[in-house]
């Protein structure tokens, strides 16, 4: 699912909850945003630099239209899949959250958890929709449902609160381990006298309500604060020409990377201070260093850090 970019007030897909006999239009939000510090990779010259496709046997850059998918089934051995291929196993294309079954809140464990979205009504009368989240929250229901975004199908768990449907897409069961794989043994029962004991250096801490503070980014804060400090002083800070307006940001890597590009030009452009990629095309000219023209050491890699103020 994509990442957000921007509160600008717009969803990104409109569909429509359905089961049974039960219809309810809604719009899709992303309830996160991108926080910490995004770096942009530069050359020692304060050019943006970009990811290439490169072949190492013909020592050469592979253009977007010589690239072809391959599966690795064995060392060395790789299956090729086609677009056309690919295109024939797609779920159907619908508008529809498919809710196939409603399950006990209480039983979604939150490792199956990966974004938040909120899903909100999409219609003059938003009855149905009231209707709906009270009834699951009144009873503590979640709706386990699929939808299909960009030819892909999700799989997501719809959850209400405050009367206000939350929908958190979900890893599929092959996406999760168990403790038994990653090593963790029987650890059998702890003391009753020394649970005690640390039950009362629990109580010492406890705070009767979750405060904002502790979910803070201390360290992002301390980056961004460098950060301004070092554009105020003219320090180390580079001046780029802005790339070309149809710049192409390349194929993603992963399913959010993809989604994330279409949720940014839902948006209209991207955020501030947000990353972007691109694959083959013409370089954009580099800017000129304003201050501290000192070479870098040997053998350190030839890369710089572009500074930029603090989204408001």
């Amino acid at each position: 699912m994509p990442e957000e970019t921007a509160s600008a007030g717009r969803s990104f897909w409109s569909g429509t909850i359905s089961f049974g006999l039960v219809t309810v239009p809604v719009q899709l939000f992303a309830a996160n945003r991108s926080g910490g510090v995004h770096w942009r990779m530069l050359d020692q010259d304060g050019t943006p630099l970009r990811r290439r496709y490169f072949c190492p046997d013909e020592g050469r850059e592979v253009p977007p239209e010589e690239l072809v998918r391959g599966y690795e089934i064995g060392e060395g051995e790789y299956v090729v899949v086609t677009d056309e291929e690919l295109e024939s196993l797609a779920p159907r294309k619908s508008r529809d959250i498919d809710l196939r079954s409603f399950v006990d809140v209480d039983q979604l464990d939150p490792l199956y958890f990966e974004r938040s979205y909120f899903l909100t009504p999409d219609s003059e009368s938003n009855k149905a929709y009231r209707l709906l989240a009270e009834a699951m929250e009144r009873k503590k229901q979640a709706g386990i449902a699929t939808f299909v975004l960009r030819d892909k199908e999700y799989l997501i768990a719809i959850i209400s609160e405050g009367g206000i449907l939350r929908a958190e897409t979900l890893r599929f069961v092959d996406e999760v381990r168990t403790p038994e794989e990653v090593g963790l043994l029987q650890v059998g029962k702890a003391d009753k006298n020394r649970v005690d004991e640390m039950l009362g250096e629990i109580k010492k801490i406890k705070e009767p309500k979750l405060k904002q503070a502790l979910l803070e980014n201390d360290y992002a804060e301390r980056v961004q604060k460098l950060l301004e400090q070092k554009r105020k002083r003219h320090e180390d800070t580079v001046e780029v020409k802005p790339e070309p307006a149809n710049a192409d940001d390349g194929e993603a890597t992963d399913t959010d990377a993809v989604l994330l590009s279409m949720l940014r030009k839902s948006l209209g452009g991207t955020g501030a201070g947000e990353k972007k990629r691109g694959r083959a095309g013409t370089r954009p000219a580099g800017g000129k260093r304003r201050a501290s023209k000192a070479k870098a050491p040997a053998g350190r890699a030839r890369t710089a850090t572009k500074t930029r103020r603090k989204s408001a």
